[in-house]
């Protein structure tokens, strides 16, 4: 039987994307040969300190993902949706009790309840087995060791039922539960050669995996949109919500516009930088782990085969910094100085543990500085080039480490995500890698998130690589070709590196 044609006019997707410090709603208009996106409505991300533990406002989330599909029903040519798909972040994750309420608020992942954990996971299984069983690399917040830390409590003993961030978003608009996979493979429960959950490592942990819902794939139907919610939306049903690559780097890497047949590699930049190559099979060596690269699934079978690096993160911590002491500098003029400040006069390691948390990062940063016997950063103009410098050094050690270890060379690299718009970082990760850099889209989440939706609604078709060549043709990119010395790089990988 042949496929249905597909649509004759192109269908709207309402894409949530939420990050560590803001939420979106996207609609995005799919068909043959169009794609187009446009912001329906944005929301603050703030986490909540209370009684000494750092907590997600996962109420404030659904409430601006309520505000956001009811703006996206507006903003949809005939207000009409042909469905939803939500990704967030990884890691984190909501406890139900056996009617389905929600015991708490999600535990943020920079919490300190987590510390000690890995060192009690490895005297149950050490790291080297847990890896070849997993391929995830070392956080210290990785969900197995939430929950080591949380063995024992009241929540988690009256826990029927353990959602993921953008699986409980997406179960209280629909009701029904499921685990999608790509944001499963972050748990450290799950085997990355068969894609799913790695069992004998539950057992040795003690984890109930029957705590998770049925696994789903990207593509597959997950419900649709309560009446309750397409009330309160103002929406005309059904709406349909179909599971997406849900961790958002799942859809952030979907949403690369590579071209077909071009070996590349990706940095998807936000508060975190996600480095590495593609795969169609995991590295599970001994050598992979030393240098805490991951193997998280992606869309289409793929293995996203990266490695975390601190990212904006350090940069936005030190515009908070500088705000609280009535500071205050514009962020485009400090970019500007960054670019006029000596290159790579200071760097740091931006895989750092010790820039994990948050507070006083501009003096964390002096003082990981004056401790390697680097100069320190005068003022925030050259704070700034650090940070970027020792970003992009991070990149080129990431990619370097990705290929090298996955036998995979690569041509080209490409940023997305919110760093896609730091033209200064696009440079130098240029300069520093040596590659030609391709930078956009900045909302690659959202794109990979409605290119999933459209292909299941049959609005749009082809493999991944059909999906990226849509997006290609439809996206302004820029392109950055590598100069400067590459000998002053690795002089300032030796300083980080010893």
């Amino acid at each position: 039987m042949s496929p249905a044609p597909p649509p004759r006019t192109p269908l709207s997707f309402a894409a949530v994307d939420l990050g560590a410090s803001s939420g979106r709603v996207m609609v995005g208009t799919a068909g043959p040969g169009v794609l187009e996106l446009r912001e329906a409505h944005r929301f603050p991300n703030r986490p909540v300190r209370a009684g000494g533990t750092l907590y997600w406002d996962v109420l404030g989330l659904y409430r601006g993902v309520l505000d956001g599909l009811r703006k996206a029903g507006r903003a949809a040519p005939r207000g009409r949706l042909a469905s939803v798909g939500v990704d967030s972040w990884a890691v984190d994750h909501g406890l139900l009790d056996a009617s389905g309420a929600l015991l708490g608020n999600p535990v943020h992942y920079r919490d300190g309840r987590t510390a000690g954990a890995a060192e009690r996971a490895a005297a149950v299984l050490p790291p080297e087995e847990l890896y070849a069983a997993t391929g995830l690399q070392y956080q210290p917040f990785n969900t197995l060791h939430q929950l080591v830390a949380a063995r024992g409590t009241p929540a988690l003993e009256a826990a029927r039922r353990l959602l993921l961030i953008p699986d409980l978003i997406s179960y209280w608009l629909t009701g029904e539960a499921g685990t999608e996979l790509t944001n499963a493979s972050t748990t450290q429960l799950v085997d990355p050669r068969t894609g799913d959950w790695a069992r004998p490592v539950a057992k040795a942990f003690g984890v109930d995996l029957s705590l998770f819902p049925p696994l789903r794939r990207p593509g597959d139907p997950a419900g649709e949109l309560l009446g309750e919610v397409l009330e309160e939306c103002g929406l005309d049903g059904p709406v349909p919500v179909t599971a997406v690559g849900s961790h958002d780097t799942a859809s952030a890497v979907a949403g690369v516009p590579a071209e077909s047949g071009r070996a590349f590699a990706y940095i998807a930049t936000g508060t975190w930088s996600l480095a590495g190559v593609e795969l169609e099979a995991p590295v599970l060596t001994e050598e992979s782990r030393a240098a805490n690269f991951t193997n998280e699934l992606g869309v289409d079978g793929t293995v996203r085969y990266l490695r975390n690096i601190m990212g904006l993160w350090l940069l936005q911590e030190c515009l908070r910094s500088w705000e609280a002491e009535g500071l205050a500098p514009e962020l485009e003029a400090l970019l500007r100085e960054a670019a006029k400040a000596p290159a790579l006069r200071s760097v740091v390691d931006a895989g750092d543990p010790a820039f994990l948390a948050p507070g006083r990062m501009p003096a964390r940063i002096a003082e990981a500085c004056r401790r390697t016997g680097q100069p320190v950063p005068r003022d925030p103009a050259e704070t700034v080039r650090c940070v970027l410098d020792s970003l992009a050094l991070a990149h080129r050690r990431a990619v370097a480490d990705a290929q090298r270890l996955s036998g995979r060379e690569v041509e080209v690299v490409h940023i997305v995500g919110g760093g896609a718009r730091n033209e200064l970082l696009c440079r130098l990760t240029a300069d520093a890698c040596g590659l030609p850099v391709v930078a956009g889209p900045a909302e690659a989440a959202a794109f990979g998130n409605v290119l999933v939706q459209a292909r299941a609604a049959g609005a749009v078709r082809g493999d991944l690589a059909a999906l990226r060549s849509l997006l290609r043709a439809t996206r302004p990119l820029r392109h950055h070709e590598p100069m400067g010395d590459q000998a002053a790089w690795r002089r300032a990988e030796a300083a980080v590196c010893g």
